[in-house]
């Protein structure tokens, strides 16, 4: 055990978390240079094309110290985006030391931060990396200042490389086996293991991946799930070393995967501790944090046929990603779909994406939202996320909506604008901090809803790339919001229906209606597109009719005639109008809702 390292990499998003593990896995001679290819351990066609990583991945290693002694390195590459912390927070449970990251031209940022505080919690051991020593505006002595006022690390600990060029490599893996520490745990003690993740194979049903914290687990051993409390028989064990490589067991501090013949996705939890039917543990693995949703939003197929597809298919996306939740749902207008919960607007992207990639699934996604607390006349309270669930205003006393604590790292020349875009979107104080002669911290307190559009992307545009942004929630807040209904030809579309803010309502509403002008084909009858609060209309647009000319094959005569003809055009375009069915074009809800989420 003492020959174990069970270590993960963690840092701020694009600080070179993925490129390193390419590195250390070269290094320790665990693929070819045929079989190499950037982001070994980043499995998703999507994470190779946004260039981030989405999904915690683990690879084991064997390394030859420099005392000539075999090691087993266990690493864990992690995500750094803020909608992922839940991956991160999960794969740190399974680790006794971290890599923590630093790009040496960026220097500490806002989720390196946050990811020492995850990794501190943890109480793990953490050796300080500054990466990117090859870049030209590289400053390691300035990094290392950093290292010590915002991590409080010792900064002559830190190991400088280059993850691109392989420089400082071999310093690197000899600085893992000296300062962080081996496993802890009795093999002989009853079985503790903790699945931190895990993933569905058609052929053989669900892969989990383990940390054995104690006692040791060997081959058709009968196996307890002690939180979903269901039985199974292991079928088969082993490391994970880019393919999964079989082993008679796994003992006390080792890390690898367990396929025990699950075949429902449902018979599972992240989380959850393996323990053996013969000697069972007390007590399960303690500290397993549930993921909190913050934004929600309505997902349904494009073809009402698939409907049946999409349920397969989250059901399986679930096992992947445990901080999925979702429920059933349905709309007038689009059929049956499900209502989601997602960590944030970057997961709710990625598994739309997902969705339709693995699974084949044209998708229409509702306007995401937030969860409001509503206080009624009558004293009782109800938790609102979905406009549809909204009560009737005049039943409202009050409502509450979630707060959050904005931390915002920028260049000092940016920290006007940055203070502006914060007042533009509700905040309530703002305080700046100088971490450097020319890095500044802005802490700020506004509401979560606010962020969820346009708040990030303003946010690089105006700090040209160099700004981070983090955030936690703080707490619930008394707020004036409002449900907004958009209303085709006087009749209510339940689907595009949103919760906002009384002073953002009408901007939204005008939006809304523009967009479904444009994307609405033109009828024989006046359409009117109208945003409304209650009874009150905040917002119009027209779209206005075809018209048939009616005079065409009158050649001279009387005027009357004409009239007459027009007179009678005119009432019957009026019946239409009262009678007639607007035909709302499936894409016209989708230009709407992917225009809405840009803004």
């Amino acid at each position: 055990m003492k020959h174990i390292r069970n270590f993960c990499i963690i840092a701020h998003i694009d600080h070179g978390k993925s490129t390193l593990a390419d590195r250390l896995i070269q290094a320790c001679g665990a693929v070819t240079q045929r079989e190499f290819r950037d982001q070994m351990l980043d499995a998703m066609d999507i994470e190779r094309e946004r260039g981030i990583t989405i999904k915690s991945n683990t690879i084991s290693l064997n390394y030859r110290g420099r005392d000539d002694q075999d090691y087993l390195l266990n690493l864990i590459d992690t995500p750094g985006h803020v909608d992922f912390s839940h991956e991160v927070r999960r794969s740190l449970m399974a680790c006794e030391g971290a890599l923590i990251v630093v790009d040496a031209s960026q220097g500490v940022e806002a989720q390196t931060v946050a990811n020492l505080y995850l990794a501190l919690d943890s109480d793990l051991e953490m050796l300080p990396v500054i990466n990117k020593i090859d870049l030209p505006g590289a400053d390691v002595d300035r990094v290392r200042e950093e290292i010590e006022a915002d991590l409080g690390l010792d900064p002559f600990e830190a190991l400088p490389v280059s993850a691109k060029s392989g420089e400082g490599i071999d310093d690197l893996l000899a600085g893992i086996v000296d300062h962080l520490p081996s496993p802890q745990g009795d093999p002989d003690a009853p079985l503790k293991a903790l699945i931190f993740d895990a993933h569905f194979d058609s052929y053989r049903g669900v892969i989990l991946q383990c940390r054995v914290m104690a006692g040791t687990l060997k081959t058709r051993d009968a196996i307890h799930f002690m939180h979903s409390n269901r039985d199974h028989a292991v079928e088969e064990l082993g490391y994970n070393q880019l393919k999964l490589t079989p082993r008679d067991q796994l003992c006390a501090g080792e890390v690898g995967y367990i396929i025990a013949g699950i075949k429902s996705v449902q018979d599972i939890e992240i989380g959850d501790t393996i323990t053996c039917v013969e000697r069972p543990a007390e007590e399960p693995i303690p500290g397993y944090q549930e993921a909190r949703q913050v934004v929600f939003s309505s997902i349904y197929p494009m073809n009402s046929d698939q409907y049946k597809d999409l349920t397969k298919a989250l059901d399986k996306l679930a096992i992947n990603d445990a901080a999925l939740t979702y429920e059933k749902d349905s709309s007038a207008a689009l059929g049956f779909g499900f209502r989601c919960g997602f960590l944030g607007l970057l997961h709710l992207d990625v598994v739309q994406d997902r969705l339709q990639r693995e699974f084949d699934i044209g998708l229409v996604i509702s306007a995401p939202s937030v969860k409001y607390k509503i206080t009624l006349r009558d004293g009782t309270t109800l938790d609102v996320d979905n406009p549809s669930n909204w009560p009737d205003p005049t039943t409202v006393e009050s409502a509450t909506e979630p707060y959050i604590r904005a931390s915002i790292l920028t260049p000092e020349e940016y920290v006007g604008p940055v203070m502006e875009l914060c007042r533009e979107h509700r905040s309530e104080s703002q305080t700046m901090t100088y971490l450097s002669a020319r890095r500044v911290e802005v802490i700020s307190e506004m509401p979560l809803g606010e962020v969820l559009f346009d708040f990030y992307g303003k946010l690089k545009t105006i700090t040209r790339g160099y700004g981070s942004f983090d955030y936690a929630p703080i707490e619930y807040r008394t707020t004036d919001v409002v449900k907004v209904d958009i209303l085709v030809n006087k009749e209510p579309v339940d689907t595009l229906s949103y919760l906002v803010h009384r002073d953002k309502a009408r901007p939204r509403a005008l939006h809304y209606c523009e967009q479904l002008a444009e994307a609405i084909p033109r009828h024989q009858f006046k359409i009117p597109i109208q945003g409304v609060i209650g009874g009150t209309v905040i917002a119009r647009s027209t779209i206005q009719p075809y018209r048939k000319d009616v005079t065409a094959k009158l050649y001279g005569g009387d005027v009357t005639r004409k009239n007459k003809l027009l007179d009678k055009q005119k009432k019957g375009k009026a019946k239409m109008k009262q009678f007639g069915q607007v035909n709302i074009p499936q894409k016209a809800f989708v230009s709407v809702l992917v225009a809405d989420r840009s803004q």
